[in-house]
Parts: C-alpha cells; sequence; structure tokens
C-alpha cells in the first residue's frame, strides 16, 4: 500500500471516531509533507519500506523544519508534526498494514509552552474604542461579534453557529449549540454586551446571530479579514488572529481574580492543564511580594 491511500484510510478512522475538520487536515498536511519528500527522495512511498531511518531524515530536512516562507518552523510546531507522524504510524500498525512502528523512537523536542498571544490592555482599549465608532450594519454586527468574545472568551466557531433564539438578554446570558465536544454550554453575559447584542438584533426574531450580508451565517475566513480590517483601523500592527480575544479574555480573567479554576470553567477546558498558561505572574507583583 501507498502513502497516499494509507493517509485516506487513516482520515476515515479519524472521521469514524469523530475527530474534527481541523483536526484531520492537520493529519492530511503533516503526511502529506512526509508524501513530498519521500516522492523527492527517490522512494516508493510503500508503507511497508518506510523505516524509521527514513523517518528521522525527513524530520531534519527543510520540508520539516521550514515554513512555507522559508523561515524556521518554532519548536512546538516540529512537535506537533511529531505527533502527527506518530499518530499516523501507530494507526497503520495496530490496523495491521504495517508489521513494526517505524515511528516508534520519535521523542517530542523539550520547550517550554508558549505565551498565549492575546491582545495586551492598551491594544484591547485601542480596538474597543475603535468599533465604538461603528455605525453601518456590519460595524454594528463587528461591535457586537468582536465584543462578545473579548468580554466572554468563547471559540469563534461556536460564536458564528449562533442563532438569534440563542440569546437571552433579559437573563443575559446564551446557549453556544456548537462547541467542542458538543455539549451546549451556557455563557453570562455583562449589561454592556447585552446592549451591544441587543444593537445587532435589533427586529429579528430568527436567523443567524451574526448575519453576512447574503443573510446566511458569517464564516471564519470573513471574520479574519474583518478582524484584520479592525485591528488596522484600531493601530494595532503586529498580526493577531480572532482567537487572540479569547486569549485576551482569559489573561483578563486571570489578572483580576488570580484564580485559575474559574479561568477554567469560563473557557470551558475539559483539563486544568490547558489553562495553566495563562497563571504567568506579572513582574510588578513578583516585586511587591519579595520587597513586602
Amino acid at each position: 500500500m501507498l502513502i497516499d491511500e494509507a493517509l485516506n484510510r487513516f482520515l476515515v478512522q479519524l472521521q469514524a471516531d469523530g475527530r474534527s475538520v481541523h483536526t484531520l487536515a492537520q493529519y492530511r498536511r503533516h503526511v502529506g509533507l512526509l508524501a513530498r519528500w519521500l516522492r523527492r527522495e527517490g522512494h516508493s512511498g510503500a508503507i511497508g519500506k518506510i523505516g524509521h531511518e527514513d523517518l528521522a531524515r525527513f524530520l531534519v530536512a527543510p520540508e520539516a523544519r521550514q515554513r512555507p516562507d522559508g523561515k524556521a518552523k518554532k519548536a512546538t510546531s516540529g512537535n506537533v508534526l511529531r505527533s502527527s507522524l506518530r499518530a499516523f504510524f501507530g494507526y497503520l500498525h495496530k490496523a495491521g498494514y504495517v508489521r513494526q512502528d517505524p515511528s516508534r523512537l520519535i521523542r517530542r523536542a523539550r520547550c517550554g509552552a508558549s505565551p498565549p498571544r492575546g491582545l495586551s490592555a492598551e491594544e484591547r482599549q485601542k480596538l474597543l474604542a475603535a468599533l465604538a465608532g461603528a455605525n453601518s450594519d456590519a460595524g454594528i454586527r463587528d461591535r457586537a461579534l468582536f465584543g462578545l468574545m473579548l468580554a466572554a472568551g468563547p471559540r469563534i466557531g461556536s460564536v458564528l453557529a449562533l442563532e438569534v433564539g440563542d440569546v437571552d438578554l433579559a437573563a443575559g446570558e446564551l446557549w453556544l449549540r456548537r462547541t467542542k465536544g458538543d455539549q451546549p454550554e451556557r455563557v453570562y453575559l455583562s449589561a454592556g454586551i447585552c446592549r451591544q447584542l441587543s444593537a445587532c438584533i435589533g427586529t429579528r426574531r430568527q436567523g443567524p446571530l451574526f448575519p453576512a450580508h447574503h443573510g446566511g451565517h458569517l464564516g471564519a475566513r470573513g471574520v479574519r479579514i474583518r478582524f484584520a480590517a479592525w485591528c488596522r483601523r484600531a493601530g494595532i500592527e503586529r498580526r493577531v488572529s480572532p482567537h487572540g480575544l479569547r486569549h485576551a479574555f482569559a489573561m483578563t480573567l486571570y489578572e483580576r481574580t488570580g484564580d485559575l479554576l474559574l479561568v477554567k470553567e469560563a473557557l470551558r477546558h475539559r483539563s486544568i492543564a490547558s489553562t495553566v498558561i495563562y497563571a504567568r505572574c506579572a513582574p510588578d507583583r513578583l516585586r511587591q511580594a519579595i520587597a513586602g
């Protein structure tokens, strides 16, 4: 069996296991890198002929160590690639397609967790100030959308799936129907966000909470483009994704409360290990603690 056919079978198994489209795309991309490298090296691509030395040579090759722009990948990105290869070949071994797992010697590189790439307090104020001046229908929608993400921290996929009926402005809460793990989740809203959502909803009683110009749901790509435009208008020069709003929410909540368990529940993490990255001590607090 050739690697391309093996990858297709692996992806079908992942779909059967309920893995997300994003996870499938990542495995397809990573194993695809290996397949292209094998072809460049003159390898047949037969999975039974891929050994641990082939994988080691691939992991030190430019295809594995460099980004498309030629810059070096971060150590964390290299670890994700290693994990993808281990999962792929582990599946082939368990399914009986290969006699021995060639990824058995692969180890993750030691590296510290990267700090979350959220907006600073100054950047948050700049963005909110820019959004406050929005007066078009699209601008009012964007103010409510990005304001909700910054004030409550939901994932972008969950937000874009919201319907008008999912919001209870009187109670100050909304229900996320599409979530990681497919468990409906309740989000509490501040009075300010309720006012923004009310302006966005207007007289509508049904349909997408954040509609596109054609009346359907906004797409993630369109939101990224809109967010980048608002960041430029706000004078935020560095590249920030909409997911940075979730990080900014978490960092702000931890700074205000110092309660990591509270942040975990607000982000709806399954494990507190995913939340620990926000538990970073501010230099001023450290100075005061030592001096005090």
